[in-house]
């Protein structure tokens, strides 16, 4: 009967050995499969975070190319605006020489 009780107490050790074995490559498994997961998620993240860089130049771009053609449109108003003011200093130059020639023609005339 010992030798029954040995064979029997040494097929229950097998058994819970089996089952240790079972949850182990279970647990395994399922650590696998989220760390597949968080690797997945990673690369999409990396893939995002390269697309948003991707568009921060495109904007910088945008933003640089803007300020380029403000600051011509300030030059060219100022140059603009100088060029007004000297067009109106020489249509005044001309009137008052006008008002001159007008007058030197009355006194030629009278």
């Amino acid at each position: 009967m010992a030798a029954g009780g040995a064979a029997d107490a040494q097929a229950r050790f097998g058994h819970s050995v089996k089952g240790l074995l079972t949850e182990k490559v279970t647990s395994c498994g399922t650590d696998v499969i989220a760390l597949t997961k968080q690797v997945l998620k990673g690369s999409r993240s990396a893939e995002l975070l390269g697309q948003a860089a991707r568009n921060m130049v495109m904007q910088e771009d945008a933003i640089l190319h803007s300020e380029d053609v403000s600051c011509v449109l300030v030059w060219s108003s100022s140059i603009s605006r100088d060029g007004r003011r000297e067009g109106q200093e020489a249509i005044q130059k001309n009137v008052e020489r006008s008002s001159n020639l007008q007058d030197q023609l009355s006194h030629l005339l009278k």
